[in-house]
């Protein structure tokens, strides 16, 4: 796979899953723009990473949960580059509550975060994709289909997420774009430690049958691909990357790998 000469956003890049997936395009020949909200050292490190990868990094800090910034982040990419190829919506939030606790703006701010803004970008990211065969990730998780503790709201919101995929995936045929997610189980990430050590999951090395918790590398290849052109037949998927959780999800352990 090569992204030579192509341009990402990927949402919410200075860490985690995001940065991750930066770092993987970059390392294929990408230019990359790290949006950030709050965190602007781990964005400006992820740039240095990826400028050290020899191709270019800009920082775009943007609250993506509100559509005036969104606004103002394309308006930033169209000024300062006038295309893009990627967009990969990763940037997510959402308040951890049962679901009878979950109130008006708790409900609101996850919703905002983790779908709207999905549609928000695409519909903004389509203005810069013309004639230049885009591709869209969204990033969701195993949330959207199975309950888990205080999930609500955000496993709701990435369900929400994954039919957006499915709908703009057909819309966007026309145009040439192609759009997919990637769904995760528990990633071994700063947000699963919060989980974990409130014990609404447990460590998931006890219960992937892989044997290993899922890394946001591993989910960074499965993106990576989804915008090569060997993926070019896969359209409106969600794909799964779990160490095989959600389909053996009562196997302790699994195989340790060597």
């Amino acid at each position: 796979m090569s992204f030579e000469g192509k341009l990402a956003l990927v949402t919410g890049s200075g860490r985690g899953i995001g940065r991750a997936t930066a770092l993987k395009l970059a390392s294929l020949g990408c230019d990359i723009i790290v949006n950030y909200f709050r965190r602007r050292e781990t964005a400006e490190s992820t740039a240095k990473d990826i400028q050290a990868l020899g191709v270019r990094a800009e920082v775009v800090k943007a609250n993506v949960g509100d559509p005036a910034k969104i606004d103002e982040m394309f308006d930033t990419i169209a000024n300062r580059f006038g295309y893009l190829d990627i967009l990969i919506s990763n940037a997510a939030s959402g308040v951890g509550r049962p679901i009878m606790d979950v109130d008006v703006k708790a409900w609101d701010w996850t919703m905002d975060i983790n779908a709207k803004a999905f549609l928000l970008c695409v519909q903004r990211a389509v203005q810069l994709m013309e004639g230049r065969a885009g591709t869209v990730v969204s990033i969701s998780s195993l949330g959207s289909r199975f309950v888990w503790p205080t999930y609500a709201a955000v496993g709701v919101s990435k369900a929400a997420l994954e039919a957006l995929t499915r709908y703009l995936a057909i819309e966007m045929i026309p145009k040439g774009i192609r759009v997919n997610a990637v769904s995760a189980s528990a990633v071994n990430t700063e947000a699963l430690q919060f989980y974990i050590r409130e014990g609404y999951v447990k460590d998931s090395k006890q219960t992937t049958p892989a044997g290993r918790m899922v890394t946001p590398e591993d989910v960074a290849n499965v993106v990576a691909f989804l915008c090569s052109e060997e993926a070019f037949m896969i359209r409106g998927q969600t794909i799964v990357v779990d160490g095989g959780t959600s389909v053996a999800p009562f196997i302790p352990g699994g195989q340790e790998q060597a």
